[in-house]
């Protein structure tokens, strides 16, 4: 069984997809050949493939006895890494080079190689894996041009592995902000202006020139019939509203997550069910002509419920 540089015996995850399944199982004979344990997953498209290639070195845990790598071939070898590295402790590269795989492991400790089953040859692959298997993490490599590293760079890289082993959590306050809303969470806490010339209604406005802001509204709030310079977007966050266009005679009930384009000059007329908030931009800068007064307004929604 080859071992590491750490004298641990080394296990590589394996598996390709159609255009990388050649070069893959060249490389099988090839660590086969070194005695290195293998679990091959075989064949399949490239993103489900390095995906269970990341999920199995991501979940594995570590044995003082034996260290799991990957290997995972393409036709790029760039999507295969790609996927694999959505796992947290999982360190892909694409490496097309035996120059590649010794920066790789020297300066990122990287424990997958990605490969392309188009572009290198099976001799160049081979010999790009095994400066994979046998480069030490911190040795000198082509990138500190195969010198020993320099004092502060050699700090560094030994900072780095910490850092690296935080990427995929969240700290305790992102971990909150996950879990809501992000449009609810550009609301909250945010002073709120009334609409003066429509009763129930406040504004915060995020962004000039085009306008966006964020509006609620109190449930049996109207807009009487009114018109803007700007052709707008609403989206609904909150609660239920109807929109009569007078304009083209057509009749829209919103709720959460429903979305409407206005055209600038279109009389449009709105009626609150509940309490409702929304996100609304605007093509240009805000403003509003009122078409009809507010008892107006009332009475032609009564006629039209």
């Amino acid at each position: 069984m080859s071992q590491n540089s750490d004298h641990r015996r080394l296990k590589f995850i394996t598996g390709a997809d159609p255009f990388g399944c050649a070069l893959k199982d060249k490389l099988i004979s090839h660590l086969q050949s070194l005695n290195i344990e293998i679990q091959d997953l075989g064949t399949d498209n490239y993103y489900t493939v390095a995906a269970k290639i990341g999920h199995i070195i991501s979940t594995t845990a570590t044995s003082p006895d034996t260290e799991i790598r990957g290997l995972v071939a393409c036709g790029t070898g760039v999507g295969v890494s790609i996927f694999a590295n959505k796992f947290p402790g999982v360190y892909a590269a694409t490496c097309l080079t035996p120059a590649d795989a010794v920066n790789a492991r020297s300066i990122s400790n990287c424990n997958v190689i990605a490969v392309s089953g188009m572009s290198t040859s099976p001799e160049i692959a081979i010999e790009t894996l095994d400066k994979f298997i046998n480069t030490p993490f911190k040795s000198p490599c082509p990138a500190s041009n195969s010198e020993p590293w320099p004092e502060n760079v050699q700090s560094f890289l030994d900072d780095s592995l910490p850092e690296m082993a935080k990427i995929g959590t969240l700290s305790p306050a992102m971990e909150t902000l996950s879990r809501n809303c992000a449009i609810c969470d550009l609301a909250a806490d945010r002073e709120f202006s009334p609409v003066e010339i429509m009763p129930g209604g406040y504004m915060k406005i995020v962004r000039e020139t085009p306008t966006s802001a964020i509006v609620r509204f109190s449930g049996g709030s109207v807009e009487p019939a009114h018109h803007h310079s700007y052709g707008h977007d609403v989206m609904v966050m909150k609660g239920r509203k109807i929109v009569w266009n007078s304009s083209k005679k057509e009749r829209y009930e919103l709720g959460v997550g429903d979305f409407l384009y206005t055209p600038g000059g279109d009389v449009h007329r709105v009626k609150y069910l509940e309490d409702t908030e929304f996100f609304i931009r605007w093509d240009g800068v805000w403003d509003i002509d009122l078409d009809e007064d507010l008892d107006t307004a009332n009475a032609n929604i009564e006629k039209e419920v």
